[in-house]
């Protein structure tokens, strides 16, 4: 096996900079927060999400897509195209953003939501390339009052709010971050228009992340219809991903995960409503997709415009605060969560959540619509990664990556472009992908995929055939002694040169970087 990082680093990921033929694309990349693979109905979901049905209906999902299992480190990698370096919570001042790239490329930048990559100059938005900002420069808030301080058990601290250079610490009645987000996307989508550059917008959601907040009339569409629990949703799930033909081969359903609790002896009525709360929170999403997309149509800028959408990692089992029947969701003043055994069933039919790096962790759906040149209700299991979306954006403004940025020399950009899979063709594997979070460790050649769990037990390296078990259900490490050997050297030396943990490093007393 090649040393697979020094190749990486030694690749430029973009094409020559060439005129282009036809009008730039305006690109919008929609991103949601904590959701799970398959809680969006094309990806075998009962939620109702009719706006991204249509996009991937009239454009190409992926089914092999991975981000890196953590809000902080896909957002690190999803805005520069580049693995997260060290801890991932920032982005490094060598290290360009894509507003930066994009904005050097010709084209009007902004991102509506959250950053989550910091509060303070020279970290901001507003300083990383983004001309225009509105959102969160936190991990999580308040949906209806993102200036109320978080509980005690969260620190009781306040989140920071901005627009551009301006912090925000009051909010309106009414407001429901969701809408703003999308509010200011539109009003800036408008404005862009008006000029003679393309744009590129990253609208960043901040939802389904914890406190489950949503408007009553959302939440009513759902009560009562998770009273089967979570194995059944679970099932369910499971069956119209079979039906819908989403894999080529159909995968084995995980078995139950070590965080999920029985059904049976759950307090049932509080459950369904933390769930429907959840899908509320889609749902609302999606309705809020469809007000972008009846803009664009408006504007007549539909067909010249990409639209990506992705998670940034899998369902969420965190439960701040604790398990509390007492605490009703969704409303102003109370911050719960769906807790493990949602939150694992989510990522339907895959292993693990949110922070873990099988594929219940890192893998999202990602879906493309571009009308007339991405073809529509197509699907590809084309392997992809977050890294890969800077690259294709640059690939289609006709650009090449900074070479410079901050007065310091940049790095090479480490993704590849998506472009030929967008446009229906067969592009090389990566030659390699590593993931590290919270001492979780995986790195995927071909077919094999190398995982360090910490939640299994005993805890050690597991070799999975994701050819035939894309699941991870059936360990050859012990028959294949070999390859896990050269498969682990080429993460530790991923590991050392981006500063991520090693297997069974300590886990130290560090902040979280999602609080």
């Amino acid at each position: 096996m090649k040393p697979t990082l020094l190749a990486l680093l030694a690749f430029a990921a973009v094409l020559p900079a060439k005129a282009a033929e036809a009008p730039r694309p305006n690109i919008i990349l929609m991103m949601a927060d904590d959701m799970g693979f398959s809680c969006i109905s094309p990806y075998g979901g009962e939620i109702h999400t009719p706006n991204l049905q249509r996009l991937a209906d009239e454009g190409l999902r992926f089914t092999q897509f991975y981000n890196n299992a953590k809000c902080t480190t896909t957002r690190a990698s999803l805005l520069s195209g580049m693995y997260p370096r060290n801890s991932g919570n920032s982005i490094p001042q060598n290290i360009a953003t894509v507003g930066e790239q994009m904005r050097a490329a010709g084209y009007r930048t902004a991102l509506c939501g959250k950053w989550h990559h910091g509060s303070s100059a020279p970290q901001r938005p507003f300083d990383r390339g983004f001309d225009e900002y509105y959102g969160l420069m936190d991990g999580c808030c308040n949906f209806f009052n993102p200036a109320q301080p978080d509980p005690d058990a969260k620190g009781g601290k306040t989140r920071v709010f901005g627009h551009n250079d301006q912090l925000i610490k009051e909010f309106p009645p009414g407001y429901y971050t969701t809408d703003a987000f999308t509010d200011h996307a539109i009003k800036t989508i408008k404005r862009f228009t008006g000029e003679s550059k393309p744009f590129f917008l990253h609208l960043a959601f901040t939802c389904p992340h914890y406190p489950l907040h949503a408007p009553p009339e959302d939440i009513a569409k759902y009560r009562g219809k998770y009273k089967a629990g979570w194995d059944a949703m679970r099932q369910a799930r499971y069956e119209r991903q079979k039906a819908m033909g989403l894999w080529d081969s159909m995968p084995a359903l995980s078995g139950t995960d070590s965080k999920a609790y029985a059904w049976d002896g759950a307090n049932q009525d509080w459950e369904d409503l933390r769930m429907a709360t959840y899908a509320a929170m889609v749902d609302r999403m999606d309705q809020n997709i469809g007000r972008v997309l009846k803009t664009l149509e408006e504007l007549h800028i539909a067909d010249n415009t990409l639209i990506l959408f992705l998670s940034d990692n899998g369902g969420c089992t965190e439960e701040p605060g604790g398990r509390d029947p007492t605490q009703q969701p969704g409303i102003v003043s109370t911050y719960t969560a769906v807790g493990p055994s949602w939150g694992w069933a989510q990522n339907t039919p895959f292993r693990r959540y949110k922070s873990w790096v099988n594929e219940g962790g890192i893998s999202t759906p990602f879906i493309a619509r571009w009308p007339g040149h991405v073809k529509a209700g197509t699907k590809t299991n084309q392997m992809g990664h977050i890294i890969d979306v800077l690259p294709t954006c640059l690939e289609l403004a006709g650009a090449r990556a900074l070479a410079e940025i901050h007065g310091e020399k940049a790095p090479p950009i480490e993704g590849r472009s998506l472009t030929p899979v967008l446009r229906g063709d067969t592009r090389p594997e990566p030659a390699e992908l590593c993931w590290e979070w919270s001492g979780n460790c995986a790195v995927r050649h071909g077919q094999w995929k190398l995982v360090w769990d910490t939640a299994a037990k005993p805890v050690k390296w597991e070799l999975y055939d994701l050819s035939t078990d894309r699941t991870e259900l059936n360990d050859l490490a012990s028959a294949k002694p070999e390859l896990v050997k050269e498969l682990s050297d080429s993460y530790t030396r991923w590991a050392t040169a981006t500063g991520r943990k090693l297997p069974g490093a300590q886990k130290g007393k560090k902040k979280n970087a999602e609080e």
